[in-house]
């Protein structure tokens, strides 16, 4: 599943001073709602709202057409619609289209402006986390590399032997079948002989786990992302034992992987991950708290926006639902902020976002009741000199 990273918010910020369309809408991966073609009518439904909200803004006809035609096409084709994740973005311009089919939850919203609107995309684009979910069984073994959002299968079959049978040199499956089979007809006489079957056996998966453990290093060594497994408890301590890589993390997905999909295995590690996946928030909400009402932090929209521009903000905590109407002047660095939006003004939070993002820094959509200063829509933590 392809989510927009960096060059995607570059292209889509490079595209200014043009009639700059941007759409959201929450879709439905199946159901009833696919069949019926909900997202396509929600859509339509759509565009014709932002074509007449064109007309208004006496924007000419063909250029509504010529914005409006892939958008169009996007409508009326029908393996598109059969093929939807969560939510899907759209920004189009004249000479400019793109589509995201992505795994927000987006909630339905339309924005015109010369500039696109990324201010939904903010999960996605800051604070995601990549990692590596290994899926691990003495019958298989898949490595997938993931985010929050995403997660998608990595090829080892030349790195790693794909079960134990590969590693031990035998069938295992059938000598384990032989050894019940003898424990079973000689009863009590065999009991004294089960721990050393046992020993036998984890010795055996861990010269295996060994191997994988092994032929994993040189892929994972490239990035150092963190590395999760998801495997049957019993196999945990021992893939731990045979463990070399540094940046492995030290809680199981728990549960089986085979009784599930990647998706199922997506679900399960982004719960057993989630202290990892919300640690930088919680970090910069907490330096923001113990800094409060001093120079390192702002949550005054004129004070942060010409921070911004000057490259000082590290993080800056957006409320998700709200939208602060205004113009900034980037050559005298002046903030004018309106009660609504107007056709001579935008939206200072995504433009707060977009630029605080293409500088790499932190950008997080925080509700309303759990903002650092709840009494502004605009915190900033500004970076240390």
């Amino acid at each position: 599943m392809s989510l927009i990273n960096e060059k995607d918010l570059q292209k889509l910020s490079n595209q200014e001073n043009k009639t700059c369309i941007s759409i959201f809408i929450p879709t439905e991966r199946a159901g009833k709602d696919v069949l019926e073609e909900k997202n396509k009518t929600h859509l339509k439904s759509l565009w014709k709202e932002v074509g007449n909200e064109l007309k208004k803004k006496d924007i000419s006809e063909e250029k509504i057409q010529e914005i409006g035609k892939p958008i169009e096409e996007l409508i009326n084709d029908k393996s598109f619609w059969r093929h939807q994740s969560d939510g899907l973005a759209i920004f189009a311009a004249e000479g400019f289209f793109e589509k995201y089919t992505l795994p927000v939850n987006f909630e339905t919203h339309t924005y015109i402006s010369n500039e696109f609107y990324i201010k939904p995309l903010v999960p996605i684009l800051s604070g995601d986390a990549r990692f590596n979910l290994l899926s691990l069984q003495v019958e298989e073994v898949k490595l997938y590399e993931a985010t929050k959002f995403s997660i998608g299968t990595v090829e080892i079959d030349d790195l790693v032997p794909s079960r134990l049978e590969d590693r031990v040199g035998y069938d295992y499956e059938e000598k384990t079948l032989q050894q019940k089979s003898g424990a079973s007809s000689m009863g009590q006489k065999n009991m004294h002989g089960h721990a050393g079957s046992d020993r036998e056996r984890k010795d055996e998966i861990l010269r295996f786990f060994h191997a994988v453990d092994k032929g994993l290093n040189e892929y994972l060594q490239k990035e150092k992302l963190p590395l999760v497994v998801a495997c049957q408890d019993y196999l945990f301590p021992i893939y731990k034992e045979a463990n070399t890589y540094q940046n492995f993390y030290e809680e199981v997905v728990p549960g089986n992987p085979s009784d599930t999909d990647m998706f199922g295995l997506h679900q399960a590690a982004l719960k057993t991950l989630e202290p990892f996946l919300e640690k930088t928030k919680k970090e910069k909400m907490k330096k923001f708290n113990e800094l409060n009402y001093t120079d390192n932090t702002g949550t005054s929209v004129t004070d942060i926006l010409p921070a911004i521009q000057q490259g000082k903000v590290d993080t800056l905590f957006l409320e998700n639902r709200s939208e602060i109407w205004g113009t900034y002047n980037n050559d005298n660095m002046n903030v004018s902020i309106d009660d609504e939006q107007t056709s001579k003004n935008y939206s200072l939070m995504n433009w707060a976002a977009k630029e605080v993002l293409r500088q790499g820094g932190n950008v997080f959509l925080i509700p309303d009741a759990q903002m650092p200063e709840k009494q502004s829509k605009m915190n900033a933590l500004y970076r240390f000199n």
